[in-house]
């Protein structure tokens, strides 16, 4: 398990480099096998030296270039894939580990397209908000939101919005512990309106959202 001070959702890239020696271990064994360890956000501490407090909802990475830098120092490149769910925390020797199970979207009202369509909305009236206070030319709204992959189901769609919105992380694992599709959206639309509130604030204070 690789702890983190921040979410990352499924479909996401993960670069990482690794410098501690325990997590120079696991690199090490990921290498020889499956290629693949848990990330989770950390609650309380911080991500070097270990004793931190950790959340028990993340996702899989999954390793698909590294370097290796010599002396137990890797540059990773990784691909964020299934949510994961630990069951159990074991003991930190050599490196954090747990027993985790994987954790597919849980049945719930149907999400269709409109209703994510309502929240895209939504999210590129803030992106013009921002926009027209710094007279900027604004990307497209393919380029802003992304298009559905084909095959890609509403969860899955969900995930990929909510990686470009600019939420906080506590916002960013209500989003990924969501049990299922329909409360990922509504945690979304919670965050999306958190983001509107805090970009008006800085307006009405004579700034200008970054």
């Amino acid at each position: 398990m690789f702890p983190l001070e921040s979410v990352r959702l499924p479909g996401e890239d993960l670069p990482l480099r690794i410098f501690e020696p325990r997590y120079g271990a696991l690199v090490r064994e990921c290498l020889d096998g499956a290629r693949e360890f848990g990330v989770v956000l950390i609650a309380a501490g911080r991500e070097v030296g270990g004793e931190d407090a950790r959340c028990d909802v993340g996702s899989m990475a999954h390793i698909v270039d590294y370097q290796d830098l010599g002396e137990g120092r890797y540059l990773l490149a990784c691909e964020m894939r299934q949510r994961i769910r630990v069951t159990s925390w074991l003991d930190d020797d050599p490196y954090p580990r747990a027993d985790v199970e994987v954790w597919p979207d849980e049945p719930g009202p149907t999400i269709t397209g409109d209703d994510i369509a309502v929240v895209e909305d939504r999210l590129m009236a803030i992106f013009e908000r921002v926009a027209a206070a710094q007279e900027a030319t604004l990307p497209s709204r393919s380029e802003l939101l992304g298009e559905p992959e084909p095959g890609d189901d509403a969860g899955k769609r969900l995930y990929a919005l909510s990686s470009r919105v600019p939420m906080g992380q506590a916002d960013r694992y209500a989003v990924l512990a969501a049990p299922s599709a329909a409360k990922r959206l509504d945690a979304l639309r919670d965050a999306v309106e958190t983001v509107a509130a805090m970009i008006e604030f800085q307006l009405a204070d004579g700034g200008a959202p970054d």
